[in-house]
C-alpha cells in the first residue's frame, strides 16, 4: 500500500481564509470548496487511492495560475496542478492539505500556423484536439496515448507521453518546441518558442517529463506534420507469447521501423473482440497489429518483408487490410482494450514499464509465470515497436489481499524490466505508483541529485509533494 503523509494541521485549521484568497483570485465558480463538488478530483485514473484536496480553482488564464502560485507559495501551501486526471500513476492524488490547480478551462487554441508546422495552445486543449484544429488543411499531431480523446496536453508534458504510433514519430518531448511555465514562486518563464534547438541548456528537456514538479505549464508549442499518404494495418497471430515476441524483435532487427507495431495475448484479444468486434483470431495466444504508411508501393513493399518475417513464426493467420475501412476495424479493438478488460474485471492495474525488445519472450514468458505464482490474472497490450510494456493485472479492489497480491505481482513485473536492462516507465510517469521502486533503479547519490534538482525550482518542496522520490523524513 502506498503510505500518503499527514496532513498540516496549521493549513488545515486555516481552510476557509485560504479559500476567501483564492475566490479572490479567481472568483465565481473558478474557486471549489463544498465537499460534494471537491469529490471528482479526489483521485485520478489510478483510482485505488483517493484523498479529497483542501480546495480546487480553476484558473482561466497564465495570469491567474501565477496569482494563485504566489499566493501558496508566501503562505506554505502545497499545490497539485491537475489535466483531466487519467494519469494512471497517481500523478494527479491530492493531499488533504494541498490546493488543486485544474487547468481543464485554460483550453483555446492560440495559434496555428501551417507554413512553420506548428500550433500554440493552452494546457487544457486535449490531445486528439490539437489533430482536430489542423486536419482540415491534411497536418495533424502524432502523439497519440489511448487516453487521447479526454486526456489534455500540459499533462502530456508532464508524464512524457508516447502511444501507439511513437514508434515512428516519437514521444511528447519529440514533438515539442516551447512551453509557457508558472514556478512554484509564481514566475512566468517561457523555454524554448517556435524553433527547433534553442540555445543555451535544454530546459525544455527538463520540464518534459518532470511530473509537474518543477512548474505548472500553461501554453505549448507543438510540431505538427504533414499526413502521409496513406497507411495500412495487417494482423498477426501466434499460437504463444513469447513466439510472438520474438517475432517482434525479429521485424526490428531487420531494420524496418512501421509506424506502429502493437501486442495483444489471448484475454486481451477475447475482451477486445467481445467489446468491439474487430474480426480477431480468438484462437491465438497473442496477436501483432503492425501499420505501415507512404505510398501504395511503399505499404505494398514493407508489408510484403513484414508477412515474409512473421511467415517465419509459423503464424496461425497473416490477414493485411486491403482497404482504410479494414485498418480502422483493426485498429478499433485496440483502441478500446482498456475499457474492454475493465468489462471482464472488477478492477485493474495498468503496469508501465519499458525493456529491450531482444527480452520480450523472457519477459512474457515470465510475466505468465509471475500470473500463476500470485493467483490473478493478466491482460497483456502495449507497444510492442518500442518495449513499452502495459500488463493490465485483474483483481478485486473490494477485497484488500487482491489489491495487496496485484501491488506486488506489479512491482515484480517492474523490478523485472530494470533487471533487463530497462526502466520503471515508459509513459505514464512514476507519480505514487512507483515512487517506492525508485531505488531499484537509480543509486542514492543519483536520486540525490534529481532531488536538488527539484529543490532549486522549488526549495520548499511545495509543488506536486510526495511524487517521484521515495518518501524521506526531511521532506515530509
Amino acid at each position: 500500500m502506498i503510505a500518503l503523509p499527514p496532513p498540516n494541521a496549521e493549513i488545515v485549521a486555516r481552510r476557509e481564509e485560504i479559500v476567501a484568497a483564492l475566490r479572490a483570485i479567481v472568483p465565481g465558480e473558478g474557486t471549489i470548496s463544498e465537499a460534494l463538488r471537491l469529490k471528482p478530483y479526489e483521485t485520478d485514473g489510478l483510482s485505488a487511492y483517493r484523498q479529497v484536496p483542501l480546495a480546487v480553482v480553476l484558473p482561466q488564464t497564465t495570469e491567474q495560475v501565477a496569482a494563485v502560485m504566489r499566493h501558496c507559495h508566501a503562505n506554505g501551501i502545497r499545490v497539485v496542478p491537475r489535466g483531466a486526471g487519467t494519469s494512471l500513476s497517481g500523478g494527479a492524488l491530492p493531499l488533504a492539505d494541498a490546493v488543486v490547480i485544474g487547468l481543464m478551462r485554460m483550453n483555446r487554441i492560440l495559434e496555428i500556423d501551417f507554413d512553420d508546422r506548428l500550433a500554440v495552445v493552452e494546457a487544457g486543449v486535449t490531445n486528439l484536439g490539437i489533430t482536430r484544429a489542423v486536419e482540415h488543411e491534411g497536418f495533424f499531431y502524432a502523439p497519440d496515448p489511448s487516453s487521447q480523446l479526454a486526456c489534455m496536453i500540459g499533462g502530456n508534458v508532464g508524464m512524457n507521453s508516447g502511444g501507439a504510433h511513437c514508434l515512428k514519430y516519437g514521444v511528447t518531448a519529440n514533438n515539442l518546441l516551447g512551453l509557457k511555465m508558472v514556478t512554484p514562486t509564481g514566475e512566468i518563464v517561457e523555454i524554448g518558442g517556435d524553433h527547433l534547438d534553442s540555445a543555451g541548456y535544454d530546459w525544455l528537456g527538463l520540464v518534459t517529463g518532470s511530473e509537474g514538479m518543477l512548474g505548472i505549464v500553461t501554453e505549448v508549442t507543438v510540431r505538427i506534420l504533414r499526413g502521409p499518404e496513406g497507411a495500412r494495418a495487417m494482423l498477426a497471430a501466434f499460437r504463444g507469447t513469447e513466439v510472438a515476441g520474438a517475432a517482434v524483435d525479429a521485424i526490428i532487427g531487420s531494420g524496418i521501423i512501421p509506424v506502429a507495431l502493437e501486442f495483444m495475448d489471448r484475454p486481451c484479444i477475447h475482451a477486445c473482440e467481445a467489446f468491439a468486434h474487430a474480426g480477431y483470431p480468438l484462437d491465438a495466444e497473442a496477436m501483432l497489429i503492425i501499420e505501415v504508411e507512404g505510398s501504395e508501393r511503399e505499404q505494398d513493399e514493407l508489408l510484403d518483408r513484414i508477412h515474409a518475417i512473421c511467415a517465419r513464426f509459423d503464424p496461425i493467420s497473416l490477414r493485411v487490410a486491403q482497404t482504410a475501412e479494414e485498418s480502422i476495424a483493426i485498429w478499433k479493438g485496440r483502441k478500446g482494450a482498456f475499457g474492454a478488460v475493465g468489462r471482464i474485471s472488477p478492477d485493474y492495474l495498468c503496469m508501465d514499464g519499458t525493456i529491450p525488445t531482444g527480452e520480450l519472450p523472457h519477459v512474457l514468458k515470465r510475466i505468465g509465470e509471475m500470473s500463476a505464482q500470485y493467483g490473478l490474472g493478466v491482460a497483456n497490450v502495449f507497444h510492442a515497436g518500442d518495449g513499452n510494456l502495459h500488463p493490465l493485472i485483474m483483481f478485486d479492489a473490494n477485497d484488500a489481499e487482491s489489491f495487496r497480491k496485484a501491488e506486488a505481482f506489479g512491482a515484480e513485473i517492474l523490478k523485472l524490466c530494470v533487471e533487463v536492462g530497462g526502466c520503471l516507465t515508459g509513459e505514464h510517469g512514476v507519480g505514487v505508483e512507483k515512487r517506492d521502486l525508485m531505488p531499484y533503479q537509480f543509486r542514492p547519490h543519483e536520486l540525490d541529485q534529481q532531488r536538488r534538482i527539484k529543490s532549486a525550482f522549488d526549495p520548499a518542496w511545495l509543488l506536486n509533494p510526495h511524487k517521484v522520490f521515495p518518501l524521506s523524513p526531511a521532506l515530509s
